[in-house]
């Protein structure tokens, strides 16, 4: 890729959450064995790094596949991240709760020791960004907003609003589901609202959460509990509850006795009763897609590209597969001398990934619809069904497996 001036870049990266700061750190990790030598990549955040809290779980959180846990390590940063705090979970418990199925998955049944790991989201993004700032050729801009992008046949730019003017040959745009930079490059994509709101929050709960993850079914919405591990407590877990708007904004002006009641009713008091809540957010759920991913030097990832319907938690673990395929695409470029911008590099990314994110997209509206379904005939095969695969151990181990990356 030859030798850059201070100002000029191979890949500029936008967002450094989770998706975007592992990008970065996997270029960076993988470019160091390029006989061209390493990229050089840029990595801008409008935000404050976030600062993990030993004292207090982070509402936000991801339950990463074992898949994702690998591409961590290969970014050298797994160790540092289950140094500060990670909540693996061996069970997952899953029921209607207009009816009697119930599904269970269990590690032992397909001979791991956890069928994944619940992670803070700061905890991860330290750990990242650390490992980024022990980097020679990754250069941090944050905070840092930008005021405008350019685009040619040479090379893509951004004005930072400090008047810094960065050029590169690609830009990946990991900036959300909001994306700007999918906005300013005028990317279509197809979208709907759920009519659903997301509570986010951290409970403590009379009983462990036993290492299990905790998913009903209802008609207004699904609730997840998550499970944490606060050096060996097992009471607190992180809750996803979606529910009609209208419902959502009820139970988030609730004081927290009254939430954590209704809290113990809608999880039919799996761990007993919620006994302490932390502060809620709520947050409009959203299904959008990019029609296209890429188009000349710009690339969309994770929840730039996708976002879907948190009943599954495969948000995170889809733009982490979204980066790892974008990662081996340039490594295929540079080995080739070929532009990193150029629309075959870009395109080939584009037809790895489109097929998975559009199935699982279509999987969890799926069972979105199949759970909101109200008809007594509907619910008692949905019921059925889930009494039924929860029987046959070879098809549901080869779900999880599956679900896991394995």
């Amino acid at each position: 890729m030859g030798r850059k001036s201070s100002n000029q870049y191979d890949v500029i990266v936008v967002g450094a959450g989770m998706i975007g700061a592992a990008m970065a750190c996997l270029l960076a990790k993988q470019s160091r064995d390029y006989q061209s030598g390493p990229l050089k990549i840029a990595l801008v955040e409008a935000r404050p790094a976030p600062e993990f809290d030993t004292e207090r779980f982070d509402p936000r959180v991801a339950a990463l596949t074992e898949k994702s846990r690998q591409l961590m390590e290969r970014c050298g940063v797994w160790d540092a991240t289950a140094a500060k705090r990670v909540s693996p979970y061996l069970a997952m418990e899953v029921w209607d709760a207009e009816g009697t199925g119930r599904i269970q998955f269990d590690c032992h049944d397909i001979h791991q020791p956890c069928l994944g790991h619940i992670v803070e989201n700061s905890a991860l993004v330290e750990a990242l960004l650390t490992e980024i700032a022990e980097a020679d050729s990754v250069d941090m801009f944050c905070p840092s907003l930008i005021a405008d992008y350019g685009n040619t046949d040479q090379g893509i730019s951004i004005e930072l609003q400090d008047g810094t003017h960065l050029f590169g040959d690609l830009l990946v745009a990991a900036d959300g589901a909001n994306s700007a930079i999918r906005k300013h490059f005028n990317f279509e994509t197809v979208e709907w609202e759920y009519g659903h709101q997301a509570i986010v929050t951290t409970i403590r709960t009379e009983q462990p959460n036993q290492q299990t993850a905790w998913q009903r079914f209802m008609p207004t919405g699904p609730l997840a509990l998550l499970p944490l591990n606060n050096q060996g407590d097992q009471h607190h877990c992180s809750i996803v509850w979606s529910q009609k708007i209208e419902l959502a904004e009820g139970l988030v002006a609730l004081d927290d006795q009254q939430f954590c009641a209704e809290l113990s009713r809608a999880s039919e008091h799996c761990l007993g009763q919620v006994v302490e809540v932390e502060q809620r957010f709520s947050i409009p759920l959203r299904q959008r897609h990019a029609k296209d991913y890429v188009i000349p030097r710009v690339v969309l990832v994770g929840d730039a590209a996708h976002s879907i319907h948190p009943l599954a938690g495969q948000g995170a673990n889809l733009g982490f597969s979204d980066i790892d395929v974008l990662a081996e695409e340039i490594a295929r470029a540079v080995e080739r001398d070929i532009d990193l911008g150029d629309l075959s590099i870009l395109k080939r990314y584009q037809r790895r990934r489109k097929p998975e994110n559009l199935a699982t997209m279509a999987a969890m509206e799926g069972f979105k619809r199949l759970f909101a379904a109200d008809p007594p005939a509907v619910r008692l095969l949905r019921n059925l069904g889930m009494s039924t695969l929860n029987e046959i151990s070879p098809i549901k181990n080869q779900l999880i497996k599956i679900a896991m990356g394995l």
